[in-house]
């Protein structure tokens, strides 16, 4: 009984952290689609998608950890996201300081009031 209830929890821990990965993957994505520029698009895939990543890693990290398989590639993958995602961003950030590209004026639609 109590090792059915503990394997249900494990499961449902590894379910969690896929579908938390899963939403900040999309959130990411959705971001880097809407944004209106390029420096404001560094920002989705640099922070939302690398959470996502990180939450589908932590999913699998627990479901072969669950079965007994060694989990040294998920950390691997981990570290390796967690340690270039942000220089990835850095040096698009300053090729585009580079190439002087324009940031786009927020425009803000207002809807008549009835």
């Amino acid at each position: 009984m109590a090792e059915g209830v503990l394997r249900l929890a494990w499961e449902g821990a590894t379910a969690f952290c896929l579908l938390t990965g899963a939403f900040f993957a999309l959130v990411g994505a959705i971001g880097l689609v809407r944004l209106p520029d390029s420096f404001t698009r560094f920002h989705a895939p640099t922070k939302a998608t690398t959470l996502g990543v990180g939450g589908v890693l932590a999913g699998s990290l627990l479901y072969f950890a669950g079965s007994g398989r060694l989990v040294v590639h998920e950390l691997l993958v981990a570290l390796f996201l967690f340690v270039t995602a942000p220089v990835s961003a850095l040096m698009l950030a300053r090729a585009a300081i580079q190439l002087r590209l324009k940031s786009q004026p927020r425009v803000f639609e207002q809807t008549p009031r009835d």
